[in-house]
């Protein structure tokens, strides 16, 4: 059975939910992936307000839509980073507060036990999202970085995300990670340290997403194969590194999009993500969830992108095999 293909709907927050719904049934896609800002999911309001996560459903049941998760990353991003001013353009007013960095990490724990409660109220069991890192800053390795240090930034991070996922197990939602430069886990060997930091719980996993992987130099289907029990959710996104001599592999301080930078995201099937391997991966370790596509190509009109999308995975998805293919011979009398 096809799995379902859904949108991303965090690059379109710019739209209403009612107008991205319509865009998005339109076009073609199965359901929603609804980012907890703009207009599309409140978490505020859905712990606060009897009603709204049933209005929330009927927006989208008027579309005929389906939603399997909801997505954290802008909060998430605020629990263990070192907070400065760049936060307050991604975070609601009333967690940012007054700016204070212990209290803004203080009030980003309390909104991520809160999206757990919003979600079970929703009715899906997965929130994806970011859980930033006090120690990415730390990667180039000068001045010289100890090995206490990142020790102390993975303790931070089961420190402070312990707890919450307490509440995400009360609640029966996992929560998946978005493997991301920025992020506690950003490559394989991080992200077998962060699972190892908060005791392999059932509650933490990963949110798949192979465009953050590629540019990096790694193998999204190893990633696949090295967790097949942790990927909760699939981000269907694409890149391309473009290095020439000139361009650097680490973006230059240049904005996503120029020519200048060595890489840059893709619409998917432009970029040089293999998903064919992708989706044979998925099928070996039995993810049956849905493959959402998580739309930014700086040089692409993004309908045409959400339309190329969507016509891509139709064509590309596939069930595995429930027969050997050469079953009809006998083997034993060969």
């Amino acid at each position: 059975m096809a799995r379902p293909v859904t949108m991303f709907t965090g690059q379109w927050a710019d739209l209403s939910l009612d107008d991205m719904a319509k865009k998005m049934k339109d076009i073609g896609y199965d359901g929603l992936e609804l980012a907890c800002w703009g207009d599309h999911f409140e978490v505020d309001k859905a712990t606060a307000e009897d009603d709204y996560c049933a209005k929330k459903r009927e927006q989208l049941e008027k579309y005929d839509l389906q939603c399997h998760a909801i997505s954290a990353h802008l909060v998430g991003q605020a629990v263990c980073d070192n907070i400065d001013e760049r936060h307050q353009s991604i975070l609601p007013p009333y967690i940012w507060g007054d700016g204070d960095p212990t209290g803004v990490n203080e009030r980003a724990i309390e909104e991520m036990k809160n999206t757990a409660r919003a979600a079970q109220k929703f009715g899906v069991d997965v929130v994806n999202g970011f859980t930033g890192s006090s120690i990415w800053h730390y990667l180039y390795s000068f001045p010289p970085v100890t090995e206490a240090m990142i020790d102390a930034g993975f303790q931070q991070f089961a420190d402070r995300w312990n707890p919450i996922l307490d509440v995400f197990g009360e609640c029966g939602v996992k929560f998946a990670l978005e493997v991301h430069p920025t992020e506690i886990a950003f490559d394989i060997f991080t992200a077998e340290r962060a699972l190892e930091a908060v005791g392999h719980r059932e509650e933490f996993g990963f949110n798949f997403d192979p465009s953050h992987l590629i540019w990096q130099g790694i193998d999204p289907v190893e990633f696949i194969r090295a967790f097949p029990d942790r990927i909760f959710h699939v981000h269907i996104k694409d890149a391309i590194v473009t290095l020439d001599g000139r361009t650097s592999i680490l973006g230059s301080h240049i904005d996503f999009g120029s020519p200048k930078r060595g890489w840059n995201f893709r619409s998917p099937g432009r970029g040089g993500v293999n998903f064919e391997e992708i989706i044979r991966a998925l099928n070996d370790i039995g993810y049956q969830g849905p493959l959402s596509v998580e739309w930014e190509d700086s040089g692409m009109q993004r309908d045409q992108g959400a339309r190329e999308s969507c016509e891509m995975l139709r064509a590309l998805d596939f069930s595995p095999s429930d027969v050997a293919f050469d079953s009809a011979f006998d083997k034993e009398n060969q």
